[in-house]
């Protein structure tokens, strides 16, 4: 790797150690601005900010775990967009006495647009109370899918199976152990990008990746979309660790609630069906599940048998 230009000094020395942890994961470093390649598509943009005790404890997770959550939250907003990433920018702050955690956190950063066929663009580095990192992801759409555009008769369909990442949170919260895929679900989330392309060109006309939770994400979808909606809590896809976890009440419902799954949620044409599903299933390597539909403008409804449930979804202000 080229040498950074960068002058002396110990947050240069930092950076420069960053970059030899990111390697080829690092794009050309060292300018105030990073030079975005051109490409087919719109340019599609998105921030994302991942705080110490707000989204993580420090405790639960390694340095290079931090830094590969942060950036998949980020990412995660292309693959909503049906979009393909070009690169990404991380903003990091740190207390002084933890200023060393850099390096092992951008690594992680940089195993993560490894894995997503980009690279770092650039950043900042600056000290503060407890980490910080925000990370803006940028990338290109042809067909560029959002929130807005579902209408009535839609069928909503998931990627994967969600509470996993929630399951995990309340084991450490509870002083359980925590098992391995919980660990991984929150950890190291996967960003849907392949599923988001395919699912955008397939016709989605509303889509949102879970960050905060199904029961929250599908009134952020349904209110863009000016549509109501109904979901059966028994159709939910719900991770394998979520049984330990939801210790009352319906385990669907604990996973509805779960925020930071970072699956997708689609609004697809009412044409589309269970031999379309498979067809993702095959192109894509995960399973997509219809757990309802659109209605006409009206409240968002979670059936649990006869019952109705009232739902809500991950609150950015109440702490992990």
């Amino acid at each position: 790797m080229t040498a950074i230009p960068l002058g002396p000094g110990p947050e240069f020395d930092r950076i420069r150690a960053i970059a030899h942890r990111l390697g080829l994961a690092a794009g050309h470093l060292g300018d105030d601005c990073a030079l975005v390649p051109d490409g087919p598509g719109q340019l599609m943009i998105s921030t994302d900010a991942s705080i110490e005790g707000v989204h993580f404890k420090r405790a639960w997770l390694t340095p290079e775990e931090i830094g590969w959550r942060a950036t998949a939250g980020a990412v995660s907003d292309l693959a909503a967009a049906g979009a393909r990433p070009v690169g990404v920018m991380v903003a990091l702050a740190l207390p002084a006495d933890s200023a060393d955690l850099a390096p092992g956190i951008m690594a992680g950063a940089g195993e993560l647009v490894h894995e997503c066929g980009c690279v770092i663009l650039g950043g900042d580095l600056s000290a503060g109370p407890a980490i910080s990192i925000v990370v803006t992801a940028l990338g290109r759409a042809v067909r560029p899918a959002s929130r807005k555009g579902g209408i009535p008769g839609d069928g909503l369909w998931v990627t994967g199976a969600l509470g996993g990442s929630r399951a995990a949170v309340a084991d450490w919260e509870a002083g359980r152990a925590v098992g391995a895929e919980a660990r991984k679900a929150f950890a190291r989330p996967v960003p849907r990008l392949t599923a988001g392309q395919w699912l955008a060109a397939n016709g989605a006309h509303a889509m949102i990746d879970l960050s905060d939770g199904l029961a929250g994400d599908l009134r952020h979808l349904a209110s863009a979309s000016g549509v109501g909606a109904e979901v059966d809590l028994a159709k939910v896809p719900v991770h394998d660790a979520v049984s330990v976890a939801a210790a009352h009440g319906p385990p669907a419902a604990f996973a509805a609630q779960g925020g930071e799954d970072y699956e997708l949620l689609a609004a697809m044409p009412s044409a589309f069906e269970d031999a379309d599903a498979a067809r993702f299933a095959a192109d894509c390597g995960i399973p997509l599940t219809r757990v309802g539909a659109l209605t006409a403008p009206g409240p968002v409804v979670f059936r649990h048998g006869e019952d109705l449930l009232d739902l809500s979804g991950f609150n950015h202000f109440a702490g992990p």
